[in-house]
């Protein structure tokens, strides 16, 4: 008796295929989407027919879209959105209408398509891919620069035109189920209604119940209020027949600027990343190979087709926003392919009827296509875009939310390192899991973000990339060589600092790559028993005197003991008696 494969048949082979695939395009600098689509279309029906179900998986795999709404909102506090809004409401809004309306016209007027079918393929393609852009910002080290800022403005506004996209979709809709649908105003009131009551409850519930587990310490109740978190956002945009996507979106705009952002990215990042990957690796199994194979010709063309339209239209919106040319030119080339919300619109368009099942697909193959063009068209145009005149190693400082150290742990030794680098002009991100000390310290006004600084990821999502410092304070004995090794293979551009508690976390750590290991009390105690000297009436010079041998003694006692593991070793070099002094 045959049975039906099992879901842990099909996830097998889905990763099996994902994994190589991704690891070949990503060794071939093509990026993993790319890797993840053609893993899905070999795998599934249309070739070697090992998965099925694509639709089934695609409904559960639109998670990793919400997912990635929600981490867009988490990027956006309300003071870097104020900043941003003339790049968000000005090159956003231009690049949607105009690029909309340039490939609408291209549908409209060289194809037999209809005038309502065109603007159901044509706006979605006006869509840049957010999956695609984004790694790539962050790889080139540019995502925090004005230039990944601006191109991050135009997303994200990409991503909220998403809503009223679906709206005209099903305002045109042909399809008898749609008729019985709210009418547009009902729509946008419902819109205005559920974004204030999602930041209401974020304020008056969310943070509360995030303060409350941190409290208690539970990681992983972490995680379920952060999957809890998006899911309840987005089941109530769905239960009034908004977008999901927005829902998460608003969830993570309510909760950015709370000191639990960090940790709520480290900790939804894993998942976002395998959905995601599942919705590729799904869109890629639904491809109809045989309509992409009947007309090859018109794919190239409207694909390559696309990529010109919106390179030279958003070179030109660049260059009127007064951006170089050389800007204006990486900035049309980097958002000149399709993105993964067309085949969420296209999907759409099909349901309401203004397109075909098989033009569906043969668009998804543009989208796929024009995918395939940007990261060939970025190295080939690699010397035209880099301005020969800059000086070598030179570039734009990062802004935003970079900072130059980042510092784990906030307590009495944490507070001091801060306030003497922030006296000195350095920008610093802070980092702590006491929830009462992030709440006394938002008193004092610093700004203390939640989360396990020992955690690469979450080191990773605070920023640790750009760092040129990260300053470990914690209080006891919390990282060892192998920690730190660790944190030193995965940024190794930042300099590494160690608060110690005594000497035998100093002997503990030989070997580690951190730049100094500084015992917690040391200082503090030459401190005292110098002004406990000069009490007695001994001289500066006797002072200074005894404490050089001190130093030079400890100093060599120590380097000894770490060379040998041996916390008894040299113990001769202990002071035990009074030293003659000379006179």
């Amino acid at each position: 008796m045959n049975q039906p494969p099992s879901m842990l048949h099909d996830g097998f082979l889905l990763l099996g295929f994902a994994m190589v695939f991704v690891l070949v395009f990503r060794r071939l600098g093509l990026g993993a989407t790319l890797g993840y689509l053609l893993a899905g279309a070999v795998v599934g029906p249309q070739v070697l027919g090992l998965v099925g179900e694509a639709e089934q998986k695609l409904g559960i795999a639109e998670l990793g879209i919400t997912l990635l709404l929600f981490l867009v909102g988490l990027e956006l506090n309300p003071s870097r959105l104020w900043r941003m809004k003339r790049d968000i409401l000005g090159l956003g809004l231009l690049q949607v209408v105009l690029c909309g309306a340039a490939i609408t016209a291209v549908i409209n007027f060289g194809t037999d398509f209809s005038l309502t079918a065109a603007i159901a393929l044509g706006l979605p393609l006006a869509l840049s891919s957010t999956a695609q852009v984004l790694p790539m910002l962050q790889a080139s080290g540019r995502l925090r620069t004005p230039f990944g800022e601006r191109t991050f403005a135009i997303l994200l506004f990409q991503d909220l035109s998403i809503i009223p996209m679906i709206t005209l979709i099903s305002a045109l809709s042909r399809n008898p189920a749609d008729a019985n649908g709210p009418p547009g105003w009902q729509l946008g009131l419902y819109t205005v209604l559920a974004i204030a009551g999602l930041i209401l409850a974020g304020r008056y519930l969310i943070r509360p119940l995030f303060r409350l587990i941190g409290n208690l310490g539970e990681r992983e109740m972490f995680v379920v209020a952060a999957l809890f978190t998006v899911m309840a956002s987005a089941a109530v945009m769905e239960a009034l027949g908004l977008s999901t996507a927005l829902g998460a979106f608003i969830a993570g705009v309510m909760l950015a600027d709370s000191p639990y952002r960090h940790e709520l990215e480290a900790d939804v990042e894993p998942f976002r990343s395998i959905l995601l990957g599942l919705f590729f690796l799904a869109v890629g199994m639904m491809l109809d190979l045989h309509a992409i194979a009947e007309r090859p010709l018109f794919v190239i063309a409207m694909a390559l087709s696309l990529v010109a339209v919106k390179a030279v239209v958003i070179m030109g919106i660049g260059l009127a926003f007064r951006m170089p040319w050389r800007g204006a030119l990486a900035l049309g080339l980097l958002l000149s392919q399709g993105g993964e919300f067309g085949f969420v619109l296209f999907a759409q368009a099909q349901h309401a009827q203004l397109i075909a099942p098989e033009a569906a697909s043969l668009f998804g193959a543009i989208v796929t296509l024009s995918m395939a063009t940007t990261p060939f068209l970025m190295a080939l145009t690699k010397p035209l875009r880099n301005d020969p005149r800059a000086v070598k190693g030179e570039r734009q400082g990062p802004t935003g939310d970079a900072a130059n150290a980042l510092i784990v742990g906030y307590g009495r030794f944490g507070q001091t390192v801060a306030q003497m680098l922030n006296a000195s002009g350095l920008t610093v991100t802070l980092i702590d899991t006491d929830v009462e000390m992030i709440d006394v310290a938002s008193n004092f006004g610093a700004k203390v973000y939640f989360g396990d600084g020992t955690r690469l990821d979450l080191l990773r999502q605070a920023g640790a990339d750009e760092a040129a410092l990260i300053l470990f304070c914690m209080d006891g004995d919390q990282m060892d060589a192998a920690a730190l090794e660790a944190v030193q293979q995965a940024f190794p551009q930042a300099a590494i600092f160690v608060r110690a508690f005594d000497r035998r976390a100093v002997v503990r750590l030989r070997g580690s790559p951190a730049k100094w290991v500084i015992r917690e009390v040391m200082e503090s105690a030459v401190k005292m028993a110098r002004l406990a000297l000069a009490e007695t009436g001994v001289s500066e010079e006797i002072i200074t005197r005894a404490e050089d041998m001190y130093r030079a003694r400890d100093k060599e006692r120590l380097k000894i003991q770490i060379e040998g593991g041996d916390l008894r070793a040299a113990r001769e070099r202990i002071i035990t008696e009074p030293q003659a002094q000379e006179s």
